[in-house]
């Protein structure tokens, strides 16, 4: 099974691809023994050379806490993370993961939607923040009803965006094969498209002969 992957830039309205070698068939196309990483970690990747020891750092999507986790790991003791998610169940279980890493007073929790981020995080840290992440869709093991939605997505990014340090990484992970789903990704990714190329890198990456939907990444680094 060949896995082909598109790294597409956008920059403003200009879109290039890069062509990226061949995939090694040698191991029957073994998804373990493939050298491109699947969509998180790729994301995780992107966001390690961003976030480190002291930084700030926002989980826009908290759910069951994972990403909270890996950003509270990255900023260490003297950093902080900001995790937001409209779901008590969802910021429950993310605070029970901190606590089982013995991380919780790295992370500042709120229930409340991420569109409030502006808000919510100090102005004081507004052009200090390392990264960002946002897991698109519902939240696992939970009501599929509750989803995330378009506008309150691209508020989010319209006020988090500005509150990066030059350098920091927005990293947005797209599930769409859920009802609505379709709807997000394409209002997020004619929202993307647009941003000013002086201001913004931004990239795709995904995997485009996958059954079923597969996930991608949306990364914008602020220039």
């Amino acid at each position: 099974m060949i896995f082909n992957v598109s790294l597409m830039p956008f920059y403003g309205k200009k879109e290039t691809g890069v062509q990226l070698p061949p995939v090694d068939q040698s191991k029957n196309g073994d998804v373990a023994k493939m050298n491109m990483l699947p969509v998180l970690p790729f994301a995780h990747s992107l966001l390690e050379k961003a976030v480190k020891e002291g930084s700030f750092a926002i989980d826009a999507t908290a759910g069951n806490g994972h990403d909270t986790v890996f950003l509270a790991k990255r900023v260490g003791k003297s950093g902080k993370v900001f995790a937001f998610d409209i779901q008590p169940e969802a910021v429950k279980r993310t605070k029970e993961r901190l606590e089982k890493e013995g991380l919780v007073t790295r992370a500042e929790l709120f229930c409340t939607g991420h569109e409030h981020a502006g808000e919510c995080i100090p102005a004081s840290l507004h052009g200090k923040i390392s990264g960002a992440v946002f897991n698109l869709g519902y939240l696992p093991g939970s009501d599929k009803t509750v989803i995330t939605r378009p506008e309150s997505t691209i508020a989010a990014l319209g006020q988090i965006f500005p509150m990066l340090e030059t350098g920091g990484i927005i990293a947005v992970v797209v599930y769409h094969g859920h009802e609505g789903g379709a709807y997000e990704r394409d209002r997020l990714l004619d929202y993307v498209k647009q941003l000013d190329q002086k201001k913004a890198h931004v990239l795709r990456y995904e995997f485009l002969n996958q059954a079923n939907h597969p996930p991608f990444l949306i990364a914008a680094q602020k220039r």
